[in-house]
């Protein structure tokens, strides 16, 4: 099983982060439920950059990661509740789980960052511990993380997750990024979408041009 099946998107990566936190930081109420989950996606500390999911979204975002086995759901009495699978996939111990939960929450930081921001996750004695935890995830053929260059004054290299694919631009993130009900629908409906305003975009074309439009297929 790999690591990462695919590249996720930015709702998926905060959604994993926020059932990492959970299960370290409250495990008394983890498994989530969706309530639960969406109010952790969308603090407003500890999270960069901040984003406001919907409930919408959030479902979404979790069918999207069941189908890849990266999260599952236990069904109670009155309500389901979710936790992640990834304790095995990405071999996790509780020093590499706070590591990661760090960094998929707030993106790229130095090893003083993350043992600074980690206490109450995993208490690391000393950096190079932290150090440690940053290279067995960057190991192997399937690495989580990496070091990132040193940029302009910097005195500590940065460490960032791969799992989002390569890093975006800090000054191009936006402060909040806000994920609304449809952003968490199968890709199969976006693309219909698309295709039918195309469709429509044709006929309107051929109305004032006076050419009929050509046929096309959907697939």
């Amino acid at each position: 099983m790999q690591k990462i099946p695919r590249t996720l998107e930015a709702a998926e990566v905060r959604v994993l982060g926020a059932l990492l936190e959970k299960e370290q930081t409250t495990p008394e109420l983890y498994p989530l439920t969706v309530n639960s989950l969406i109010q952790a996606c969308n603090q407003k500390t500890a999270r960069e950059p901040v984003m406001e999911m919907s409930e919408g979204a959030v479902h979404g975002t979790l069918r999207q990661l069941l189908a890849d086995e990266m999260v599952s759901r236990s069904e109670g009495v009155r309500v389901t509740r979710w936790h992640h699978a990834l304790n095995m996939r990405w071999g996790l111990d509780p020093a590499r789980k706070a590591v990661m939960t760090l960094l998929l929450l707030r993106g790229p930081q130095t090893p003083g960052e993350l043992r600074s921001r980690s206490e109450r996750l995993h208490a690391f004695a000393t950096v190079g511990e932290l150090e440690d935890a940053l290279l067995a995830l960057s190991a192997g053929p399937e690495p989580l993380v990496r070091e990132l260059p040193k940029g302009p004054g910097q005195k500590e290299a940065r460490w960032t997750h791969l799992v989002g694919g390569e890093p975006v631009d800090e000054k191009v993130t936006p402060a909040v990024r806000r994920y609304a009900a449809d952003e968490g629908e199968d890709l199969v409906t976006r693309v219909a979408d698309l295709n039918r305003r195309v469709r429509e975009l044709e006929r309107v074309v051929s109305l004032l041009t006076g050419n009929p439009p050509t046929e096309t297929r959907s697939s």
